[in-house]
C-alpha cells in the first residue's frame, strides 16, 4: 500500500478515529463548537482522502448553542457492528475551573450517510468514550474525570457493557487496571489481536509532550502492562521535527493483514512556535515485533511518501446546501439566517448577534489548511448603520480573530475597515477606505506564516488596507488563557477563514457573497 505525506487531512482535523469497513476506510474528527457535528473523512487507499461532510448535521442531534469556545464536539469514535455504524461522541458544555460537563451519546446508522438513529445518552461521566466490539460483546470506554481539587482531574479509566440490540450501558462501571504511574492518560482505544488486549492511549497532555502509548493485557480490564519500547509515537524529544505534538491514535487493519495508526499532528511555525492550522491527522504504518508489541518504526511521525497536491476551492454558491468544506458556527445553517436559493449563485447570510455572543452568531467557515493561503470572496452588502458589518475574517473563537468588513460611517457612507480581537482585546485600526456606490467589493485575506494581510478590490486591481497582521492571534497556543492555576479558554480547533455578518440591531440585515475562493500558495 503506497505511503502518503502526512497530514493527510490537513487544517482543523484532530483526534480521528479510523475505520475499516469492506475495501472503505473512514476516519471521524472533532468539531467542537462547529456545525456540521463529526467530520467524515472517505478513502480506497489511505492515501487520497475525501471530506464527505458532517455527521451531526440535525437539531435532533447536536445543540451547539452556548457551548464554550473548543467545547462542543471533543473525541468522537466511529465503529462498525451487527451490519450498522456506531457513532460516539460528547457535547461539552464546559470545561473551565475544574468541571467538566460532557454527556456522552452513541447513534447509529446502516450507512456513513446516514440515516442515524435518535441519540441515546450514555453517561456523562468522563470524556473521551469509545466502542469497543468483542465478538457478541460490546463495551464502552472512557476517562474518568474527577472534578475534586487535588485529585488530577483524572480518576483513571473505566470499561462499562454496552448491550448493542438496545444501545444502553448495562452493568457496573469496571475501573481499568492501568500500568504503575500511569498518570493523567486519555482518548483510550481497545482492541484485540491473538489472546491479548491492547489499550491505545494519549498521553502526556494535547502539547508537546503529547504521545501515542500503548499497554496490554490477556483480560479487558487488566492489569495492563507498559509496552517496554513505549511509547509507540511522539516527536516530544525532537522539537526540530515538522510535526509536533503527535498523538491521540486508533489503529486499523487493512484488508492484506497490514496495520495503520491514525494520530494528530501539528505544524507549527518555527521550534514550539505558535500553530495557526491547528491539529490535523496523520498516518503512520505500524509494524509487529515477535513478542507481540505493535511499533511505528523510528517512533516519530513519518513525513515523506506520495503527496496529494494541496487542494484549491472555488465555490460560486451554485448549489442548493453548502459544499462538505463549509462549517457554521454554534448554529445550523437553517432558513431563518441563511440561503442558496433567495438569489440564484449567491450564499445569502442574515447578519448575526455580535462576536461575544455564544448564541446566534452568522458564520460560515472553512478550516485553514496550509501555512500560505489565500481567501477571498465578493461581497455584496449596503449597510445603513454602523450596526452592520459583513466581510471575510480569520477566526478562532470568540476573544480572537481578524475581521475585514464593510460597514457604514456615522454619515451613512459605506466604507471598509479593519478589526482585531486579541485575547478579548477589540482594536479597530485606524484606516478607512471609502467604498461609493452599490457594487460588490471583492475581500481577500492573504496568510504568510504568522503574517495575514488584508486586501480589496472594486474593479481588476488588488489593494492592501491596515497593517500587516500578526496571524498568530489564530492560533492553537495564542487563545488559551487561564484564571490562576484554573482554565478559563482552551485552543483545540485551528484557524478558520469565512464569511461573517453582523447586525446588532437584531433585524437580520443580509450580505450576499459570490465567488468564495480559496488559494493554497505553492
Amino acid at each position: 500500500m503506497p505511503r502518503s505525506t502526512n497530514p493527510v487531512l490537513p487544517g482543523s482535523n484532530p483526534d480521528p478515529s479510523i475505520l475499516r469497513v469492506g475495501d472503505d476506510y473512514y476516519i471521524a474528527t472533532s468539531t467542537f463548537e462547529w456545525y456540521p457535528g463529526v467530520r467524515v473523512h472517505h478513502s480506497r487507499d489511505l492515501v487520497h482522502w475525501q471530506t464527505l461532510g458532517g455527521i451531526l448535521d440535525e437539531a435532533r442531534l447536536l445543540d451547539l448553542a452556548g457551548c464554550p469556545d473548543s467545547g462542543g464536539v471533543w473525541a468522537p469514535s466511529l465503529s462498525y457492528a451487527d451490519g450498522l455504524f456506531h457513532l460516539v461522541y460528547s457535547n461539552i458544555s464546559a470545561y473551565a475551573g475544574g468541571f467538566s460537563d460532557g454527556p456522552n451519546y452513541v447513534v447509529t446508522a446502516p450507512a456513513i450517510t446516514g440515516p442515524w438513529s435518535e441519540p441515546v445518552l450514555l453517561h456523562a461521566r468522563g470524556f473521551d468514550a469509545s466502542l469497543f466490539h468483542d465478538g457478541e460483546e460490546s463495551w464502552l470506554v472512557n476517562l474518568v474525570h474527577d472534578w475534586r481539587p487535588g485529585y488530577g482531574g483524572s480518576a483513571g479509566l473505566e470499561a462499562t457493557r454496552y448491550d448493542r440490540a438496545t444501545h444502553r450501558l448495562v452493568g457496573t462501571p469496571q475501573r481499568i487496571q492501568l500500568p504503575p504511574k500511569a498518570g493523567w492518560i486519555e482518548g483510550p482505544n481497545l482492541y484485540r489481536r491473538g489472546d491479548w488486549y491492547y489499550l491505545i492511549t494519549a498521553d502526556g497532555g494535547t502539547s508537546w509532550e503529547h504521545q501515542v502509548t500503548v499497554a496490554r493485557s490477556r483480560t479487558l480490564t487488566g492489569p495492563y502492562e507498559r509496552d517496554p519500547n513505549s511509547p509507540l509515537l511522539t516527536a516530544k524529544h525532537r522539537p526540530d521535527w515538522p510535526l509536533q505534538k503527535a498523538g491521540h491514535g486508533s489503529l486499523v487493519e487493512t484488508a492484506d493483514g497490514e496495520w495503520w495508526l491514525a494520530y494528530l499532528v501539528a505544524r507549527p511555525i518555527g521550534e514550539h512556535g505558535p500553530c495557526v492550522l491547528g491539529r490535523e491527522t496523520a498516518l503512520a504504518h505500524v509494524e509487529w515485533t515477535a513478542d507481540d508489541w505493535p511499533v511505528v518504526p523510528g517512533g516519530l511521525p513519518p513525513l515523506a511518501g506520495e503527496a496529494t497536491p494541496p487542494a484549491d476551492d472555488l465555490d460560486d454558491f451554485d448549489a442548493d446546501q453548502l459544499s462538505p468544506q463549509w462549517s457554521t458556527l454554534r448554529r445550523l445553517p437553517d432558513p431563518s439566517w441563511l440561503s442558496l436559493t433567495e438569489r440564484p449563485s449567491h450564499l445569502r447570510i442574515r447578519g448575526g448577534r455580535s462576536p461575544q455572543s455564544l448564541v446566534g452568531p452568522s458564520l460560515v467557515a472553512r478550516r485553514v489548511t496550509e501555512p500560505k493561503a489565500t481567501f477571498e470572496a465578493d461581497v455584496d452588502f449596503r449597510p445603513t448603520a454602523f450596526q452592520q458589518l459583513a466581510g471575510v475574517t480569520a477566526y478562532y473563537n470568540t476573544r480572537n480573530w481578524h475581521f475585514l468588513y464593510l460597514t457604514a460611517d456615522d454619515h451613512g457612507d459605506r466604507v471598509l475597515r479593519v478589526a482585531t480581537r486579541d485575547q478579548g482585546r477589540l482594536v479597530v485600526h485606524p484606516e478607512t477606505v471609502g467604498v461609493p456606490g452599490i457594487e460588490p467589493v471583492r475581500l481577500r485575506l492573504r496568510f504568510d506564516d504568522a503574517e495575514l494581510t488584508c486586501w480589496y478590490a472594486t474593479t481588476t486591481e488588488w489593494l492592501r488596507i491596515g497593517p500587516a497582521l500578526d496571524a498568530t492571534v489564530v492560533s492553537d497556543e495564542h487563545v488559551v488563557e487561564f484564571d490562576g492555576d484554573q482554565i478559563r479558554s482552551l485552543g483545540f480547533t485551528g484557524a478558520f477563514a469565512g464569511l461573517w455578518v453582523w447586525d446588532l440591531t437584531g433585524h437580520g440585515h443580509p450580505a450576499d457573497f459570490d465567488r468564495s475562493a480559496y488559494t493554497v500558495d505553492v
